[in-house]
């Protein structure tokens, strides 16, 4: 369902002092990398020590830096297969768990490997499961993963829909690598359902979205959470109701201390129309019902300051980012516009950064990430204060790379870096946004290193201020670190 994602949230907006525009940026040295055909992503801090991923055609590989920035260190990750099909990192205090999944012949393999707080290997990786490709190869997403709060749990699965059923094998391990549990569950209905993406709790409860798709937008005409336990074989369903409205861009997030799983998003009143509302709901994981639904219009101020453009279809194209919950209850919504368009004509080279995607087609898809909005409420579901960021980013088959933002939360300040760029230049923007609405737009000054084309969608926030943000020039590649 294209309008309907379950994304990751940032829980605990405390209101503190307003986040300062003074920052403290310092690059790491270039490395050679060809965007074309290399891999790259920030791991996280080990050890006290800067952990870095990146890729060539030869070898993969784990850049370590200190606190400067500097490299004091290259892990050769020469156990991996030749084909690596995608990759994810999981960073603690003495260790990193590696997640990847390779070609090997015709056949997808979905691999575990445990590193020490030197980035070095402990033991075999394991082989948690594999699946055969078409003639085609792979084309797909085969295995996921999901990691509960703590780190301390994460699961391996893989989806399944059949238009009645949806079917869910999952493998349940700890952070050592260890298989606790594993299953094989199915629920079928007798109508329609589709699955989303999975929530899992600290105790290993899977909590999974599952709706009916409707009209034109895919819009959800039914929405429920999907519990499965650790290990079991049937899923408890819990229906939201929507009051005969219909959901999109939702959001789903475990809150492990008060037992509770958050939903929010949008919703239209008709399976085809605008969106017309907030949905915020909270289920009770231990009375197993949902309380506090709220239904929320947009109210004729926010429509007026969202439609500046488009008056009559103000919040098309919006998807809720991030959820993030207050302590007294309420919450703040952050949506973005992001759509895609292909067409069968293009302009060559078009955008600043067309040297690292050129064209090679005459079907070209198009990618737009514009405008911010975020959205206070108070637990009562009355609206506080709406803020709104311009921007109007656009690029051709690189999949909106150097698009989107990179988002900070201080507590009670959230800043959001992206880039403003269009035929000719590019520059850094950075938005401040306060507990009161508040928000303050300037230009990020990023003098040096040769003003590398910044990453801000693959960022990573490492600290309670400090972000990680990957870096291109050409076939270079370096990774910058803004202290706020």
């Amino acid at each position: 369902m294209s309008h309907l994602k379950i994304i990751i949230a940032l829980v605990g907006f405390i209101f503190l002092p307003c986040l300062t525009i003074g920052q403290e940026l310092t690059y790491s040295a270039y490395d050679k990398f060809d965007y074309r055909n290399g891999d790259y992503a920030v791991v996280g801090m080990v050890d006290g020590k800067l952990f870095n991923y990146r890729s060539t055609e030869e070898d993969y590989m784990l850049d370590v830096y200190n606190d400067s920035m500097r490299k004091i260190a290259t892990v050769l990750l020469d156990f991996f297969p030749k084909k690596i099909y995608q990759i994810r990192f999981i960073a603690y205090p003495d260790k990193i768990i590696i997640l990847y999944q390779a070609l090997e012949s015709n056949k997808v393999v979905q691999y575990a490997a445990l590193l020490d707080h030197q980035g070095l290997l402990k033991g075999k990786p394991i082989e948690l499961g594999h699946v055969k490709t078409g003639i085609f190869g792979a084309t797909k997403t085969y295995f996921s993963s999901v990691i509960s709060e703590n780190k301390k749990i994460f699961a391996i699965y893989s989806t399944n829909d059949n238009d009645r059923e949806v079917v869910l094998d999952t493998k349940w391990l700890n952070d050592s690598l260890t298989i606790i549990k594993r299953s094989k569950a199915s629920l079928k209905v007798d109508d329609k359902i589709e699955s989303g993406e999975l929530n899992i709790a600290n105790d290993g409860t899977i909590f999974m979205a599952g709706y009916k798709p409707v009209g034109s937008q895919n819009y959800a005409e039914t929405y429920a959470i999907l519990k499965l336990s650790m290990g079991a074989t049937k899923f408890d369903l819990y229906n939201l109701p929507l009051n005969e409205k219909f959901a999109a861009s939702g959001y789903m997030k475990i809150d492990n201390l008060n037992n509770t799983v958050y939903f929010g998003g949008f919703y239209s009143d008709h399976k085809n129309g605008s969106f017309d509302g907030v949905i915020y709901s909270c289920f009770d994981i231990a009375s197993k019902t949902f309380t506090n639904t709220k239904f929320i219009p947009f109210d004729q101020s926010l429509i007026n300051n969202a439609g500046a453009r488009h008056i009559n279809h103000a919040f098309d194209n919006y998807e809720v980012k991030q959820l993030i919950i207050k302590k007294d209850g309420g919450f703040v919504l952050v949506a973005e516009i992001h759509f895609v368009n292909t067409r069968s004509n293009y302009t060559p080279s078009l955008g600043y950064y067309s040297f690292y995607s050129p064209p090679t087609t005459t079907m070209v898809r198009e990618y737009h990430y514009n405008d911010i909005m975020a959205l206070s409420y108070n637990k009562n579901g009355e609206k506080e204060w709406n803020s709104f960021i311009p921007k109007e980013q656009y690029s051709q088959e690189d999949g909106g790379v150097f698009s989107s933002y990179a988002l900070l939360n201080a507590g009670g300040s959230l800043a959001f870096l992206y880039n403003d760029y269009n035929r000719n230049h590019s520059r850094i923007q950075l938005a401040t946004l306060d507990a009161d609405g508040k928000t303050d737009i300037r230009p990020f000054n990023i003098e040096g290193n040769d003003n590398p084309d910044w990453i801000p969608k693959a960022a990573r926030q490492i600290g309670s201020r400090v972000l990680v943000i990957p870096c291109l020039n050409k076939k270079q590649i370096c990774f910058a670190k803004v202290v706020f």
